[in-house]
């Protein structure tokens, strides 16, 4: 046993957290922003006041069409990214001189690149984030109507604050399968001397895109495993009212440690369908991590603006971090 041990949290207290954390209503019937009217002008001013250096780092992985699914999702194997060249040879065409191509490219929006989550990504019970109901507001043809990526098209601008939890325990990333706990989170706060705040943007650090990369992935039941937060830091992420929540994973722990598979990920169900919360998945974190380390600071400039797709529940996106 040690301090860190997962909470006794069965399926039906995280059934619960649907109406005990939810923040249906809190911002209007009709609010499509959910956290990130957490955000606030004097956030944003905040978080600006956080550049010293000026070092900005890209927390984005690259999209290549020779590695479609470098981390294993699946999610390739049925949507490939495909990038179609068209030169249109203009040289020797009336004296021109020039020659340009064109591009057609698609992307699995929710496979090995660094995505968005938007609110209509999950849904419990055919409803939606702030109670839209799925069959009302979404089709196969024109996607959600009133829940899309493009709701965040200001973009996310406010403090970033990592949490290093592999530092944490010693090892250069965690293995896969490991829950992580609202211990291992506070403890990582007062480690690193920071506290993660309402209008934060919190990042947590796992080792799972560096794992993945030197030895591949593990799959258990088909299903690839990987660390993540356990269903019981809900509680804490609402507490702390945090804006967004990014991972060098996909936030869940997997497997969950539950065998319904209604809770397959309760961290992408509670937290988009209860708290409107916006997840970032498959962060690129190895170099940023070291810069963080080396620097001994954990707060940050950032921002992250995503494409403004009507109807589309993912965007790639590049966040940037500036220090």
């Amino acid at each position: 046993m040690t301090d860190f041990d997962v909470p006794a949290t069965d399926a039906d207290t995280v059934a619960g957290y649907f109406d005990s954390l939810g923040n249906w209503g809190r911002w209007g019937d009709d609010d499509r922003l959910g956290t990130l009217n957490l955000i606030t002008p004097a956030k944003r001013r905040e978080s600006a006041a956080l550049i010293r250096e000026g070092t900005a780092v890209s927390l984005s992985r690259d999209i290549d069409p020779e590695h479609p699914d470098p981390l294993h999702t699946g999610i390739a194997v049925v949507q490939r990214f495909m990038q179609i060249g068209e030169v249109s040879h203009h040289v020797g065409k009336d004296g021109s001189r020039f020659d340009s191509v064109t591009d057609y490219v698609g992307i699995a929006a929710h496979g090995s690149n660094t995505h968005l989550d938007g609110l209509a990504h999950y849904s419990w019970d055919g409803r939606m984030y702030n109670g839209y109901v799925v069959d009302d507001e979404v089709t196969s043809i024109r996607g959600s109507r009133k829940l899309s990526v493009s709701d965040a098209g200001k973009g996310i601008v406010s403090r970033g604050v990592l949490l290093d939890i592999p530092a944490l325990h010693g090892v250069p990333w965690l293995e896969p399968g490991h829950p992580i706990t609202v211990a291992e989170l506070e403890e990582a706060e007062r480690r690193q001397g920071v506290t993660v705040g309402s209008g934060d943007v919190l990042l947590v650090h796992t080792g799972h895109v560096a794992r993945t990369l030197e030895h591949g992935v593990e799959v258990l039941n088909g299903l690839a495993k990987q660390a993540g937060l356990h269903a019981s830091c809900l509680p804490w992420i609402r507490e702390r009212d945090i804006a967004a929540l990014g991972s060098d994973a996909i936030q869940d722990v997997q497997p969950s440690g539950y065998p319904d598979l209604s809770f397959l990920r309760p961290i992408h169900t509670v937290g988009l369908v209860a708290l409107g919360l916006w997840l970032i998945d498959n962060l690129e974190l190895r170099e940023f991590v070291e810069a963080l380390r080396a620097g001994d600071r954990y707060e940050f400039f950032f921002a992250m603006l995503p494409w403004r797709l009507k109807g589309v529940t993912s965007s790639a996106t590049n966040p940037i971090a500036i220090l």
